[in-house]
Formats: structure tokens, sequence, C-alpha cells
């Protein structure tokens, strides 16, 4: 669902990411680890074609985000560290309001329901997003995923901030998704939560994949120490 084939970005000198190699297909959880300025949101903001590549291709399914960008990201969810909502709005009228601007027009039960399905408990619908929490607000934008039909969902440093029950919670609706067949790149700096949710971890260093690996065949002690020998 997601590939990038020698995608490299360069700032006159300086190369953020470089010749980068990597496949998210349908129901994986992809987990990319590294340092800041390792190259893990570059790779997020390339795939939603919020900057160019200066080499390579990022697609979306079969579209190049470069040459089909409209049509790519009606395919794509993008739940950032901080989900920018509006604060005057409650949870129900941000989703609403979200999902018509990706041409999805709503009942109000089908509203709740995505709230719902995305762990955001009734009493809160209608609650201004000022008094939501952050783990709150991360509930609400995967709602809008989930009401976007999005097929590849990109999250950066989703569970950053989030107490111990959130990221446990955002965890458990992330193994959902993937259970649906959705696609989920994530960078994180979140070693053992990477181990928990993701069916594969890369780890990157200096714009670099260097270590591309199944969940299956590490634990968390064991990459935390390849993580570390690593950068």
């Amino acid at each position: 669902m997601l590939q990038a084939i020698g995608l490299t970005k360069t700032y006159g000198e300086y190369t953020a990411l470089d010749g980068l190699d990597l496949t998210v297909s349908r129901g994986e959880v992809f987990c990319l680890l590294g340092q800041n300025g390792a190259g893990k949101t570059t790779t997020i903001n390339l795939f939603l074609g919020f900057i160019q590549a200066s080499t390579g291709v990022a697609k979306v399914g079969d579209l190049d985000i470069t040459s089909n960008p409209t049509a790519a990201r009606k395919h794509l969810a993008y739940i950032p560290e901080v989900v920018m909502l509006y604060s005057n709005l409650t949870g129900i009228e941000n989703l609403e309001y979200f999902s018509k601007l990706a041409g999805f027009c709503y009942s109000r039960p089908e509203l709740k329901s995505y709230l719902l399905k995305a762990g955001l408990q009734e009493e809160a619908h209608s609650k201004h997003l000022g008094k939501y929490s952050k783990g709150m607000r991360q509930k609400v934008g995967i709602a809008i995923a989930l009401a976007k039909n999005a097929e590849a969902i990109l999250m950066d440093e989703p569970t950053s901030g989030l107490d111990p029950k959130a990221t446990a919670e955002f965890t458990s609706i992330v193994k959902q998704l993937s259970q649906e067949g959705k696609s989920i790149l994530m960078a994180t700096h979140d070693i053992f939560n990477a181990v928990n949710v993701g069916t594969q971890i890369g780890i990157m260093k200096a714009g670099k994949l260097v270590h591309t690996l199944n969940t299956t065949d590490i634990t968390a002690n064991a990459l935390q120490d390849l993580y570390l020998e690593t950068i």
C-alpha cells in the first residue's frame, strides 16, 4: 500500500533522506525508529506530499504522490504528534467538519459510531476540544481517518506525551486497524511500544534505513540493544 523506491531528499549539501527503499503492505504496522534528524518525519512528509523528493518515488497503492497528489491523498490519513483540531468545536463537530472536507456526509449516529470505534467515550462527543486530553484528541484523529475510509494511516510520534493508560488504548486501536487491513507507517521513539504494536520495525540513521526487522524475530530488550548500537 505504501512504497518508497530510492527516495531521497536533500537541502543543499544536507541529505535528510538517502535512497530509502521501504514497503508497507495491507494490514502491516511499520514502525520507524531513530534519533531526531534520522529521516523519520521526512519520510512521512514525502508520502503525504508535504515536500517534494529530490530523487526517487513515493507510491500510495499504484499512485505516485508527486504526479498524482490529489488522488493519492484520498487513500491517506495523517495523525501528527499534536492533532490539529478546532478547540471551539466539539469532538463530533470536528469529525463532521473534516469528514465533509474529505467529501463524506454522515448522519449523527454514523459520526458517533466512528468516535466510539476510535475509543472515545460517548460523554465526550459533545464536549469542546479545549477540554480534551491529548489522548482524546488522538482518538478524534483516528475517527477522522476511519470516516475518510483511509487505506493507509501515517503517524508521527502518536504516543508522545500520552500516559501509560492512553498509550495502551492507542495501541489496542492500532492493532484493530491493522486487523481490518489498514496499512500504518509510524514514526516513534518508543521502542517497547514499537515491538508491541508493530509488525515490522525499521531503524534509521542519518537518512538511511539501516535495519529492517520483523517484530516476531526480536524482543524489546534485544531491539533496544540493537538501536543503541546503531545510533
